[in-house]
Parts: C-alpha cells; structure tokens; sequence
C-alpha cells in the first residue's frame, strides 16, 4: 500500500525475475564464506546531541553543524539528563488519568517544583516530547568499494530522519521493526564523480521525533506515559552492513508439515543498473554439508522496471523453466527429510536453511532460523501440529522499570518467558506493541506462543491514516519476524473503535492470503454492543462478552463455566484481560526501583498509609488481599478451563500494571518477581498444561448436607494419558485426610473429560471446621494420592462445614438500618446497630463491601 507515512530517497530499485532450475553436472561453485567479519560495523558508543525543542534543526541545517552535547548511543536521552523534570504541567501522553490530580489536598506535598510525584504512573526521570538530533563520524572502510552500504538501527523511538553529510537518506517511523536506510555505493577508484559515497569519514546525523506524528490513542502501548513509551533515543544493534550490489533482501520460509518441506520465498536487490544473473543456492542447516546445494536456480532479474524482459538462460532437455516469479520473489522447495522434528511448546526443536546468491565473484547469504510448525483451527480449538492446544496467556504492555525500552537481549526474555512457564503459561499478549527480535528469538528456544499487535489501540476508518499504517506496520512486522514460529497469532489493534467493521475483517483476510502461517483476528478486546462484531473473516477472536454475555467474571464461578456465552460461536475464543484482580502493595518493592521509572505512585500509597497510622500493617494488608486476589484468579481461570468452546485466556496480567491509575492486578511484582504470598507451584495447580476440575458449587456447607462434586480434568499436554486415575482427599486444617477416595481409571484424551462423581458423607466430620478438598490425576499405578504419584497433577479447593443450627430472629435489641441518621441515634444511646448502607449513600472515597476487589484502580473505577 502507497502511502506518504514513510518517504525513501535513495534505494527504489524495482525487479524483475526469471527462473530456472539448476542443470545436473553443472557446478555449483559458490564461496564458501558469504559474509564477511567486516561487512558489519558497530556505530554504537559516544553520539553529539542536541535537544531541538522547537524544531529550528532542519530550517538551519544542524546536519551540516557539529552537534553540542555527548550521549551514549543504545540509550534513551530521558535516562541521560536531558529533557525537563516532571511537574504540574508535564503534557502526559495518556488519557486514562485525573488531569487535575495536583488539585486534591491529599497530593499538595507532591507538587512542588523539582520534588513532584504524580499518583497515575511510575514516572521517568524527565520527560521530553519533540525532536532530538544524533550525530556521529563514521568510517567507511575502503575494502568496501563497489559494494552497498546499509544503516541498520533496531529500535528507534519514534520517526527517525536520516542525513550522510549533508544529503538526505529517509524517514522510516515505524514503532515495531528495524529502520533500515540504503545510503548507497562505495566509489571505487576511477569511478566519476558524486557517483557513490567515498571510503573514509562522513558524518551521520540522525533525528528522532518522539511526538504523536499518527492519530494514536495516547494510551496505546507503543506511544504512551502510561508504561514509560515515550523515551526519546535509539536501542538495539547499531550497524552499517555492507553488501552486494546483488543481494538477498528478504527470505521467508514457509514449512509444511503434511510435506515435510519448507516453501522458501526469497527477495532479490539489484543495484547494479543492469541486468544480472546470479545463482542461488539453499542448504539445510546453517553451513554448507557439500559443494552442492539442496536445492538451486539460476535468477536474471533488472535494476529497474523500464529494462527489457531478460531471456531465460538456455536449459538441458532434462530440466524446465518455472514461472515468472511475482513481486520480486523467487520461490523454491526443500525438503526436510524424512522424520523432521517439528516445533511446539513441547518440543520446540528448531532448524536453519542457509541461503546463498552468487553473482560472478561476489557471494552474499543469510542463515534463517525456522519452525516446522502447523497453527491451525478447528471449531472452537487451536491446533498444534495436529494437537489441540489451550493458551495459558498474560498480557504484556511494554513496560521495562529498569531501561524505560525494550530490552534488546534474548537473555532477558528467556528469563522472562522460564518465568511465566513456570507459572504454568505457554502463551503472552503484547497489548498494541510490538517486542523486539529477542523476544521472538527466547520464545522460538523455549516453545512459547506469541500474539504482537502493531502498536494500535485506535479509531480506524476506510482511507485514513491509520489504516494506512496498519498495513505498513504489519508488512514490516511480517519482513522482520514472520519466520519465528513463535509468532503465531496476530491481532490489528486493541479494542478498536470507529468504522472497524469496514476496515480490519479486509486487513485480516489480506494478510491471510499472503501469510498464511499464523492466525489473523480483528481486534483483542471490543466495547461496542455488539462486541466482538462480525466473525465470518476472522480465525479466532478475543472477547469478554458476546453482547451482553460474558465470559469473565463471577458469572463462570464455583463450578459455572461461560457454555450459555458461546455455544453459538464458530471459532476458537480467548477471554480478553481475564481477571484484573487487584490486592493492596507491600512497599518494599520501592526499593527495586533503581532504573528508570520512579516509583512516586507507590511513595504516595505509601506515605496515605503511613499518615493513617498503619505502615506497620502494611505486609499484613498485602499478603490477605494478595490471597483474596489469588482466588479470585482461581475461580476465573477454572471456570475458562471448564467452559467446552473457550479456547484459552489472557491474563491482566500475571505481573504489576503501573500505569492507567496504577492497577496491581499482578501476583507478580513489576518486576515479575514473586510478592510473597503465593509460588509458581500453587498456582501451576489451576493454570498448567493439565489441570484437575471440581464443579464445587459452594463453599460452604453444613453437616446434613450432601457433598456431591463432579470432577473433570482439562488435559492439553503432549499425548493423552494412558491408564490414568483420579483420587480425592478431603484433609482438616492439620493436613490430615478424613475421607477419600478414587475414581475409575481410563485414558484421558487431549481436551476436556468428565472424570466421575465424589460423593462424600459430611456429618461424619467436626464442626465447625475448615476443610480442603484436594483431587489428583496421575498414573493408576501410583496408589493413593498422599503415596506422592509421580507426574500426577493436583489441584485443590477450600471449604467450611458448619453445625445444623436453626436460625434465630433478630435479637429485639439490635437496629437494623440503612440509614446513618437512625444508626447515629441508637448508638448514642448506647445500642446496638447493623448498619447496613445503600451503596448509593456511600462516598467516593468508600466503595461498598464486595465479593470481588475493586476493579483495576480507584482512580478509574470508585465504585
């Protein structure tokens, strides 16, 4: 799709390709070494800097200038001390705050100039919103004559502008892959004049612009204050790269697992300005096993569109000319062997295909990592490879306390991903951002789903600005990391707004045709009525209410499941934002904050807590309401569990949100590190690759009541489980069983089976008491549940059993009121009183006793 959002100047080439196949006894004698050490060039280090706060820089030409200031280069200029201190006035790039927060009495101590806590976010060191130059000398090494030289920058944030002396290269402003410019060719010696770019030192000036330059919604996690997404710098690689002037600009490998074979669409460039045949060649693995390819073709292809059709070479009887290639791209089959290991959560076993072009002397290759993977649908369910799979999913919005951007290295992602695998996930949700290549790069080694979204949380309508970016963004994200098997499904935007309808099911199904190797949907999240809209053109949709049946919340509680909310739907579903649960914070995570973000929110909670006398009972209040909000998890990730058609869930979210209000709706910290009051092993109990169910529709009972359950198990691990068996315990408050018992051992497919009925007598136990019903699946030949049966999975629910007692009346001493004016009275009288309020009698500072916390915050939520 054309659209003026980015502006090449140099490196329009068009091509042409021609194919055939490669004649037997012909020699494939390509190099041996396709890249050289020294085709790469880090331009990391000490840049010149200037703050350009009111855009005179291009007018006066800084590029031609020797910049003023020094900043290290990865990095974020807000981290560096420029910028300006937060204050009062601070233009918050965010809508889901109090705009006049600084008003309240209760926030008076926090605004005064230079000391200035804001309660709605962690906040980052300075704030800047505007453009901010980068320059530096860079070398271009002489033994890069006649090749092309390429600046490569991994993640700019934002639009980032491009000057190699004093001439203009390009604007890229994408939020989600790679800015890549082609600065040009190196002259060789003789060559004439301005003909290319001379070896030696040139200066490099870029300009990074970190303003909204779109129509964002200023809460999209891509561009907002709310997680800290407006720093200002470039991170990642930093890199001149040097090739060709025939090179390979693209692979995308298309695996089948049915075929045992991988589909390799490859992008050639020519920069040439002729016609030139070139051989390419593919290997499995990433270096060559022989002097012969896998699989080869010879390729002509122009420098431009206006050169003359190039005949195909001459061809041997035994061998024929495929078609024209399409778009530039040359395609070509190889097969994997005979048993190739495919990729999963379970085995996530990876393969490389080296790709190698030959153009005379000149050589150049690339080594793609990929997945024989299949993500599928059928019905209501994922398929894996021919499995069915449930995702166990967080959301993920962006948010780094420590660098303020994204972190670049895989390290830091496969700690990330080990730890929500260890808290029984397989699946995270990038809330309207986009995560680096490393992130992709941990998830392909460690087996874990991945749903990026192209940084949008927005109003689309048909011809506008932001459609036009959301295909540019999703070809990017396509080209930079389409082959990571990981990546397997693929959202436009969160909960979209405006004339959608007529914009993202059109996005979907051309994305879909050319990229068929993951699952397409509208949107993550609706709020229209009709939520979640038309579902003809999508592969699965994420939703938290059908209209106005829901599939969260209480409705699916103790032993109910969402089945009357989806029993029309045609496709898998994943419940959107499941929980968002929030429990009271111990303060000792302000000592974690050592980066970027400052935790003034977390001070100012504090500090209330502190005037009101009870600081001390500060990790009393976190741990009893960390517990209440870790059963209310329970209940909710149970009842998706439960629910036939549901096809898994997306958690808000398995750590701390700091943002929209500060919602610490995490059982993790911000740090994704345990608070304290609950493991990875009690939680993998209910949100695990298989997980005992009991449909306990009380918790409660008395003696003379029947306690008849009904067990089930989602099982969705690696291979059904052969020979199995359920066992039950009841246990006392000491860990003692006082009943038990075990059901008929069967084969329990991969979904969902109903295990049998426990029925036990409660009048043969004390009361009153609490008790705990635990139930285990697991091999048969283990015995009984407390012999400890290995690779059993367990589960477990608390009740309370009471006496049989009759109810009394209410004692004639005792008011009971709604109204404080009567309370008020008898109290000063010396009586007793129930007080009973009405909710709407209550202040905004008092919400009502619930059975749920407080949804997401206070600040958005009172009641």
């Amino acid at each position: 799709m054309n659209s003026p959002i980015e502006t090449p100047v140099r490196g329009q080439t068009v091509f042409r390709f021609m194919t055939a196949l490669l004649v037997g006894g012909i020699l494939f004698c390509l190099g041996l070494n396709g890249t050289r050490a020294a085709d790469k060039v880090s331009i990391a280090g000490q840049w010149r800097f200037a703050l350009d706060r009111v855009d005179h820089g291009i007018s006066e030409e800084w590029f031609n200038k020797t910049l003023p200031d020094q900043i290290d280069l990865p990095g974020a200029l807000q981290s560096q001390g420029f910028g300006d201190e937060i204050s009062i006035n601070t233009p918050w790039v965010l809508s889901l705050y109090d705009r006049f927060w600084y008003l309240r009495e209760d926030y008076q101590a926090y605004t005064n100039a230079g000391r200035v806590k804001v309660p709605f976010v962690c906040q980052p060191p300075r704030h800047y919103l505007g453009a901010a130059w980068y320059q530096r000398e860079v070398e271009i090494p002489k033994d890069w004559e006649g090749r092309r030289v390429v600046l490569f920058l991994e993640r700019p944030h934002w639009e980032s502008r491009v000057w190699l002396d004093d001439q203009l290269i390009g604007t890229n402003n994408s939020l989600c892959a790679p800015h890549e410019f082609e600065l040009g060719v190196v002259k060789s010696q003789g060559d004439a004049p301005g003909s290319g770019i001379a070896p030696g030192k040139h200066q490099l000036t870029v300009r990074v612009d970190n303003r909204l330059l779109l129509p964002y919604r200023p809460d999209a996690h891509s561009v907002s204050d709310s997680l800290n997404s407006t720093w200002n710098g470039i991170v990642g690689k930093m890199e001149l790269r040097s090739t060709p002037l025939v090179w390979i600009e693209e692979v995308q490998v298309f695996p089948n697992v049915e075929k045992k074979s991988a589909r390799l669409k490859i992008k050639l460039g020519n920069a040439t300005g002729r016609v030139m045949q070139s051989w390419v060649g593919i290997w499995l693995g990433a270096t060559k096993t022989s002097a012969w390819p896998e699989v080869a073709r010879l390729v002509q292809c122009d420098a431009s569109a206006d050169a003359p059709e190039p005949p195909l070479p001459p061809l041997s009887s035994e061998s024929s000319a495929s078609s024209v290639a399409q778009h530039g791209e040359v395609e070509m089959e190889l097969r994997l062997g005979s048993h190739p290991e495919t990729w999963d959560e379970f085995s996530p076993s990876l393969q490389k295909i080296l790709v190698e072009l030959k153009t005379g002397t000149a050589s150049n290759s690339q080594v793609v990592t990929f997945g024989l993977r299949q993500f599928r649908t059928e019905g209501n369910q994922f398929i894996v490879n021919g499995r069915p799979t449930f995702l166990r999913g967080t959301h993920h919005g962006g948010d780094f306390p420590l660098t303020g951007y994204p972190p670049t290295d895989v390290e830091y992602w496969r700690k990330l991903i080990r730890t929500c695998q260890e808290w029984g996930q397989n699946h995270m949700r990038f809330h309207s951002f986009c995560p680096p290549e490393a992130a992709f790069e941990a998830a392909d080694e460690l087996g874990f789903y991945l749903q990026p979204e192209p940084g949008m949380w927005n109003t689309f309508d048909p011809g506008s600005a932001m459609e036009k970016m959301l295909y540019l963004e999703t070809e990017r994200m396509i080209k930079a990391y389409g082959n990571h098997p990981s990546f397997v499904m693929f959202a436009a935007s969160n909960e979209p707004k405006g004339r959608w309808k007529q914009v993202l099911p059109q996005w979907a199904e051309h994305f879909r045709r050319i990229d068929p190797r993951r699952l397409y949907t509208t949107g993550t999240g609706f709020t229209d009525a009709d939520a979640p809209g038309p579902l003809d053109k999508v592969d699965f949709t994420t939703t938290q209410r059908f209209g106005g049946r829901r599939v969260r919340g209480e409705p699916g509680w103790f032993g109910r499941d969402y089945s009357s909310s989806v029993e029309s739907v045609k496709v898998p579903v994943i419940g959107h934002e499941t929980g968002q649960w929030c429990a009271y914070p111990d303060y000792d995570v302000i000592k974690k904050f050592t980066g970027y973000m400052r935790p003034g929110n977390y001070e100012i909670f504090r500090d209330s807590l502190a005037a009101r006398g009870l600081l001390e009972k500060n990790q009393d209040f976190a741990a009893a309401s960390g517990r209440f909000q870790l059963a209310c998890y329970k209940e909710e990730i149970e009842a998706v569990l439960r629910t036939p058609k549901m096809a898994g869930f997306q958690l808000l979210d398995l750590h701390e949100y700091v943002g929209q209000g500060t919602a610490l709706v995490g059982l993790l910290d911000p740090f994704w590190e345990s608070k304290g009051y609950v493991e990875a092993d009690e939680f993998r109990k209910f949100c695990n690759s298989t997980v005992p169910l009991a449909r306990l529709a009380g918790r409660t009972f008395t003696a003379a009541e029947a306690f008849n359950v009904e067990v089930e198990v989602a099982h969705f691990g690696a291979m059904e489980l052969t020979n199995a068996m359920a066992v039950w315990e009841i246990r006392n408050q000491s860990g003692q069983k006082v009943a038990g018992g075990g059901l008929a051992s069967k084969t329990i497919p991969i979904g969902r089976s109903a295990l049998g009925k426990i029925s036990a007598d409660l009048s043969r136990l004390p009361t009153p008491q609490a008790y705990k019903l635990v139930v285990q699946v697991g091999p048969s030949s283990g015995g009984p549940a407390e012999s400890g049966r290995a690779n059993a999975f367990e589960n477990d629910w608390n009740f309370w059993l009471y006496p049989v007692r009759d109810l009394k009346a209410i004692p004639q001493d005792v008011l009971v009121t709604s109204y404080w004016e009567e309370a008020e009275s008898r109290l000063a009288a010396g009586g007793k009183v129930l007080f009973l309020p009405r909710n709407a009698d209550l202040d905004w500072t008092s919400p009502p006793l619930d059975s749920v916390p407080v949804f997401w915050n206070r600040l958005m939520n009172p009641a």
